[in-house]
């Protein structure tokens, strides 16, 4: 493994977006969800990806040259319209106004439309959580589950994330998950790496288990619990889609692929300001104490620690340094 500096990370990952088309405020702010990912070890959505946003910003997949449009359709209700653009920078516009809106009426939510992947939804969610909110996320992906006992994809992984602002600029709880047992980039990595994968995860494309993830990408994904994972997965896919004006699982190309339609995504927030109960903070605090009488007990996301330097792979940084045209 490399020892690499975060800021390093980011300012390489910026070159080779702009390298290839992309303009720098979203070329940055991509750059550090990418840097912020291989930080936490979440390399599925770090410079796994870079590859393909630049083979996408060439192909014209994704625009990097765009500006997002925000409005406000209803006081608390802030939409933006990413404009076949990178959901990093489309967060970014939407998020003051939307903090705002939440501080002012309690609730408030942040529909992000016409966007590429987000990948780590959790990297979003934390951002409201460190501005003193809840914040929940919903989006929907590249279609990839069955429904359970059927064939047909239909949805994606459509991840949800959560998190929980400590009281003093931290976390005191996060999660961030697909809707499936496994995220799809799991099982593309074992392909990758020649690995079998573990019963339970994904189906062939004749809807029995699999361990060859050969075949479960030819197959389907299996929610997690069975019809209870299907429900969050579906309640994802029509918030995601519905609310936010972007396309059903079914219509995304695969993700990753550098042609073929924008991915058109969509994802859903909720901002939640705690102190409209009076007492939410106390309950956290009052549930965190009760947990820690249980040797095992922790919030999740509780003492996650960023690295720097990070551990990134060689063959994945001396790859972005080609892209980014820097010898290595």
């Amino acid at each position: 493994m490399a020892a690499i500096k975060k800021a390093e990370i980011e300012r390489t990952v910026q070159a080779a977006l702009m390298a290839h088309g992309a303009q720098a405020f979203p070329a940055a702010e991509v750059a550090r969800a990418v840097a912020q990912a291989e930080a936490a070890g979440n390399r599925i959505c770090g410079l796994y990806y870079l590859e393909s946003y630049c083979k996408q910003l060439q192909t014209g997949r994704v625009r990097g040259d765009v500006v997002p449009v925000v409005t406000a359709p209803r006081p608390a209700t802030i939409h933006v319209d990413a404009l076949m653009g990178f959901a990093q920078p489309a967060f970014a516009y939407g998020l003051a106004p939307a903090l705002d809106a939440a501080r002012q009426f309690g609730v408030a939510t942040l529909a992000i439309g016409h966007a590429h992947t987000c990948t780590a939804l959790g990297y979003f969610t934390e951002q409201i959580a460190h501005a003193g909110l809840i914040g929940l996320g919903l989006t929907n992906a590249s279609p990839i589950v069955a429904p359970p006992g059927g064939k047909t994809r239909m949805i994606g992984t459509n991840p949800i994330a959560f998190s929980v602002p400590d009281g003093e600029g931290g976390l005191a709880m996060q999660f961030d998950q697909s809707t499936t047992t496994v995220a799809l980039g799991k099982i593309t990595m074992a392909k990758a790496a020649g690995e079998m994968i573990p019963e339970g995860w994904a189906l062939d494309a004749d809807g029995n288990a699999t361990t060859d993830p050969t075949a479960a990408l030819a197959g389907s994904l299996v929610s997690m619990g069975g019809y209870k994972g299907w429900g969050f997965g579906l309640m994802a896919e029509l918030l995601t889609a519905g609310m936010t004006g972007g396309v059903l699982s079914r219509d995304v190309h695969p993700l990753k692929a550098p042609d073929g339609p924008p991915h058109d995504l969509g994802q859903y927030y909720v901002l939640i300001d705690p102190s409209t109960s009076g007492a939410f903070m106390d309950r956290l605090e009052q549930f965190k104490a009760f947990l820690e009488e249980d040797s095992a007990g922790r919030m999740p996301g509780q003492h996650r620690d960023l690295a720097d330097p990070v551990e990134v792979d060689p063959a994945a940084w001396a790859q972005a340094q080609e892209l980014a045209g820097i010898d290595a």
